[in-house]
């Protein structure tokens, strides 16, 4: 299967690299086709591993990550092109999240209780099946649970039965053993709204290394 990944940042490049490590051909995308972020990202993982713009990405992937901040991903996925992701399962991993007072940020008003980015991703691209997850950890746990002991969870969202199913595959081929599926995209809402007391949480410890674990 190949992949596509809108966004170099550290995010994009920590899921890039485990998919590539798993065995699939990985396109990370960017404005630029000649993107430096990528460029290093390429080198660093060998032959599975490709850069080009978002579009390119976007059109090479069957599946699709959103890496991008949430404050440009609608931008970013626009630019990568409505017909590049139809049909196509995007895996959103972004949250609103507004930092221009500092830290810690805050959600986006419009974006959060009545709302959410991936319910807008979702409206812009009525054709692609978008699945919310790994939003509510440090990215290099995303692809590495094994870095908090013990059992914890990821929790995933979206409306299509199908693309849940992907997602839930390539999470299981991450390491990850508890997929907590809370139903359609509006529940991106809650997971988006749990940032605030990760934010919180990092803060306290110094440190991103810990999850949340559901107990029945």
């Amino acid at each position: 299967m190949k992949v596509g990944i809108i966004g170099t940042g550290v995010v994009g490049s920590a899921i890039g690299t485990r998919m590539a490590q798993i065995g699939y051909e990985v396109m990370m995308g960017s404005r630029t086709a000649t993107n430096e972020k990528a460029a290093t990202w390429v080198k660093n993982n060998g032959s599975k591993a490709s850069q080009g713009t978002f579009a390119d990405a976007a059109a090479f992937g069957e599946v699709v990550f959103n890496c991008t901040k949430g404050e440009i991903s609608l931008e970013a996925l626009k630019l990568a092109g409505e017909k590049n992701l139809k049909g196509k399962v995007l895996v959103d991993v972004a949250n609103p999240l507004d930092f221009s007072k500092g830290m810690p940020p805050f959600l986006t008003p419009s974006l959060s209780n009545t709302n959410s980015l991936g319910e807008e991703i979702q409206k812009a691209f009525p054709d692609t099946h978008v699945v919310k997850a790994l939003n509510t950890m440090n990215c290099n746990l995303m692809v590495d649970p094994k870095l908090v002991p013990g059992s914890h969870d990821v929790i995933i969202c979206g409306n299509e039965i199908t693309a849940k199913a992907k997602v839930a595959n390539i999470l299981q081929e991450f390491g990850w053993a508890d997929v907590i599926d809370l139903g359609d995209i509006t529940a991106a809402r809650a997971t988006e709204m749990l940032l605030p007391i990760w934010v919180r949480l990092m803060m306290k410890y110094q440190s991103p290394n810990f999850n949340f674990k559901i107990v029945k």
